[in-house]
């Protein structure tokens, strides 16, 4: 089993070192145009397996040309190159997995369905944490009941050294923070669809120590891929990130001020407002931490005519041993068991869907626990 890996930045990096570990992967292809990057990611790994290819991903014919053979791609550098590299793979006659995008990014692959379904492959975004494993283990939850009423997702990567004023740093992309910050989102509640405003409706949620005391409040999320398949009973579904407390206040009043704007800053500059936050965000906020991701999934309904409630947890910290950050061993986890599975022919069909819809959702659940990541079930009245 052949598997490649466009970019090799922090996830990417760490997708290759988890399908290393797998007996049936025979060879991980790993591109990238900084020759930096591959010349770290050769060090850390030393595996007769490893391959790596310094490339632009925007050239077509170069790329197509290494991912000749590859059973399954893996996206996993600028989000606004998905629907280029899934066409890419789809001509070189391989599966494609994302690790997630902005909506904008995600109508363009979709319209990549009609030529996936007619060579018999998939292209599946967000593969990821959020939405990715957090989709996955929703919608396993929902499965478990004979009348799923109430589904309440809350996810998070958070420092494990929170600093004021935003007691935050950024896991990956400012870019996708941002869209989660201003973006429309998207719930249901008693059976109708609804709208609101990013960093609202802040809560309070605790986990063990020392997350003893978060927040957690809307963002942009992909719920809507989960209401098509949940079935009639769901009435109310959302989404809230966790940070440490105080943080959605203090976004608030910078978004406010306008920093995330697409406006010029002037008519001499090309720059807008949000080119210039983008920028401040990765230098301030950017950089090497240790942090946890926290995850809870409840799930409210029917089962066996009683009520009941099924939470599924997930509490992973930053690993001293693999020196590796949680958000990276979460999503590696997750787009390398989603990834597998569309490479060994599990997954029959094709077409453009989320990893919910067409991944074998206790297959998925069982694999992700065997790989290490701990998820913990609790059943309650």
């Amino acid at each position: 089993m052949k598997i490649s890996i466009i970019g090799a930045g922090h996830m990417g990096s760490a997708i290759a070192q988890e399908l290393i570990g797998h007996e049936e992967v025979t060879m991980v292809r790993v591109c990238d145009a900084h020759t930096r990057r591959l010349q770290h990611l050769h060090e850390r790994l030393d595996s007769p397996k490893l391959r790596s290819f310094q490339v632009d991903a925007r050239d077509e014919r170069t790329m197509a040309s290494i991912l000749e053979d590859s059973n399954c791609v893996i996206g996993a550098t600028d989000p606004a190159l998905y629907p280029q590299l899934a066409r890419i793979a789809l001509t070189s006659g391989s599966h494609f997995c994302d690790l997630g995008s902005s909506a904008p990014v995600l109508e363009r692959e979709y319209r990549l369905a009609e030529r996936a379904a007619e060579k018999s492959l998939w292209v599946v975004p967000n593969c990821g944490l959020d939405p990715g494993l957090s989709n996955m283990l929703c919608l396993h939850a929902i499965r478990q009941f004979d009348e799923p009423i109430r589904a309440h997702l809350r996810v998070g990567d958070v420092p494990l050294e929170p600093e004021p004023p935003f007691n935050f740093r950024i896991s990956w992309s400012a870019e996708k923070l941002l869209d989660d910050y201003t973006l429309p989102v998207e719930y249901m509640e008693d059976g109708h669809l609804r709208s609101t405003t990013p960093l609202t409706d802040v809560e309070d949620i605790s986990f063990p120590a020392p997350f003893n005391d978060m927040e957690a409040f809307h963002t942009a999320g992909l719920l809507r891929t989960i209401c098509e398949v949940a079935g009639p009973s769901l009435e109310t579904i959302d989404h809230k990130s966790i940070r440490w407390p105080g943080h959605a206040r203090n976004m608030q009043f910078l978004l406010a001020l306008g920093f995330a704007d697409q406006k010029n800053i002037d008519v001499q500059s090309h720059l807008t407002y949000r080119d210039v936050l983008t920028r401040r965000l990765k230098q301030r906020l950017g950089g090497d931490y240790e942090d946890a991701v926290l995850v809870r999934i409840s799930v409210m309904g029917r089962k066996d005519g009683r009520d009941a409630e099924l939470t599924y947890e997930v509490i992973q910290q930053f690993d001293r041993e693999r020196n590796m950050t949680a958000i990276r061993r979460c999503t590696s986890i997750t787009a390398a068991t989603i990834a597998l599975q569309l490479a060994s022919g599990a997954v029959s069909g094709g077409g453009v869907c989320p990893p919910e819809q067409i991944i074998p959702l206790q297959s998925f659940l069982d694999n992700i626990r065997a790989a290490g990541l701990p998820v913990i079930t609790r059943w309650a009245p």
